[in-house]
């Protein structure tokens, strides 16, 4: 596996995940080889365009033959860091933290949270997902002892990019960020803005334009 010395899209990089969790379900179903045509009929997207996504990559496939199952999970694993097994933690304890503190595919894709962070008194010393809850105030020493990788954050906006920039200087080397405060990725401290309403808007927008 290599990488391509073009710059990867970010498109492409988006992609990724969606290759990983077709090609995952295909495994559990005991198939072993699968065409770029055949996935593209299950990504929506064209095959030519699964194998440009793969040259970035080194290609992964043999010309006629297809892609073996197992060996492009186990590079795509590689290139999603899924097997570093990322430490995490959870900055706000609402209804939306708690819910992806319970979620069991974080730990399942490789991140495990040792840490949610709050400033309600009344949650602090309590656990959600089997994970205490911390005053906020000690979120970047926590960073800095345990070492951790990425922090989402799901904290109001007003909040979001002080707490953002005492954990960038702790050491933090990624934001899954849910609050509505748009962060950008600075030096080797890498955003990833999440807007559950887009996607919404989006499926509305489709509805109101068929409608029309």
């Amino acid at each position: 596996m290599y990488l391509n010395e073009k710059k990867v899209p970010e498109v492409v990089i988006k992609r990724l995940p969606r290759y990983y969790r077709y090609l995952d379900e295909l495994d559990k179903e005991g198939k072993t080889r699968i065409s770029s045509t055949a996935l593209s009929k299950k990504m929506g997207v064209t095959a030519s365009q699964i194998r440009q996504d793969f040259n970035y990559f080194g290609g992964f496939g043999q010309q006629g033959y297809g892609y073996n199952i197992q060996y492009l999970l186990e590079e795509l694993k590689k290139l999603l860091g899924i097997d570093n097994g990322y430490k995490t933690i959870i900055v706000g304890a609402g209804n939306l933290g708690s819910a992806i503190a319970n979620y069991a595919g974080l730990k399942k894709r490789g991140f495990k949270v040792l840490g949610i962070f709050d400033n309600d008194e009344k949650k602090i010393g309590t656990t959600v997902g089997g994970v205490e809850i911390y005053d906020v105030s000690g979120a970047g020493r926590f960073v800095k002892e345990n070492k951790i990788d990425i922090a989402i954050l799901t904290l109001p906006k007003n909040e979001t990019e002080n707490i953002a920039d005492m954990l960038a200087e702790s050491g933090i080397k990624g934001f899954w960020n849910f609050s509505n405060a748009e962060l950008k990725s600075i030096n080797s401290v890498f955003v990833e803005n999440v807007h559950l309403t887009d996607s919404l808007m989006t499926l509305s927008f489709k509805i109101n334009q068929n409608e029309e």
